[in-house]
């Protein structure tokens, strides 16, 4: 009987299935995947700055409390940017011919704010509200990555619901005593889960996962 199909026919097709499978695959969770990479989250992606500023060298090195320069974190939904009279408190003192400081200078002169560009976006249908995670013991490095360590900051989360939604589920996961908050070295210790639950109790924490909790 004559061969209808050369022999290299089952090759081809086995190959030709391999590559729709890949593809398939690929516009399936392709989305999925570049929707959760620093391509669209920034995340570990350090921010190009007006000024060159380091938490590591301020908070770190200098131990100048987050509170100093964000002046609202306690008290309000949005942790505020420093004015720029809060950088020249010390920076008309301390390197005050800097050439790398002169926006700061110029910003200070003309009475023109700085134009920080932010690290850490939200969008603006999601309600996030600073004061009651801090008042609630999540601390700054929780959210914000190792913050001590950054020269230039950049987003230590991928600020995504799944993201939010597993802290609130496991509140106790994360969760520290409220007087080491705004501690950026801080490390959990070995019996987080008992402390935690501890906290979540003492706090009066709740797993708040309703829609209407961010969705407002």
């Amino acid at each position: 009987m004559a061969q209808l199909f050369p022999r290299g026919s089952n090759l081809a097709w086995k190959l030709a299935i391999i590559v729709v499978l890949i593809f398939a695959t690929a516009v399936f969770f392709g989305p999925w995947f570049i929707d959760r990479s620093p391509y669209v989250t920034y995340q570990n992606v350090p921010r190009v700055q007006p000024v060159p500023f380091s938490h590591r060298h301020h908070a770190n090195e200098l131990g100048i409390d987050c509170r100093y320069c964000h002046t609202s974190v306690e008290k309000s939904s949005f942790a505020g940017l420093p004015a720029t009279e809060i950088c020249m408190t010390c920076h008309s003192e301390i390197w005050k011919n800097s050439p790398m400081l002169e926006p700061v200078r110029a910003s200070f002169r003309d009475n023109q704010p700085i134009e920080w560009t932010r690290v850490n976006m939200l969008p603006e249908y999601v309600y996030f509200d600073h004061s009651i995670h801090i008042a609630k013991g999540i601390g700054c490095t929780t959210c914000h990555g190792p913050i001590g360590s950054m020269t230039l900051t950049w987003a230590g989360g991928e600020l995504k619901m799944s993201w939010c939604l597993n802290c609130h589920r496991h509140p106790a996961d994360y969760v520290r005593p409220k007087n080491r908050v705004f501690d950026i070295n801080y490390a959990p210790p070995r019996n987080q889960q008992q402390l935690g639950n501890q906290l979540v109790k003492e706090y009066g924490i709740y797993s708040l996962t309703d829609c209407v909790t961010c969705h407002r």
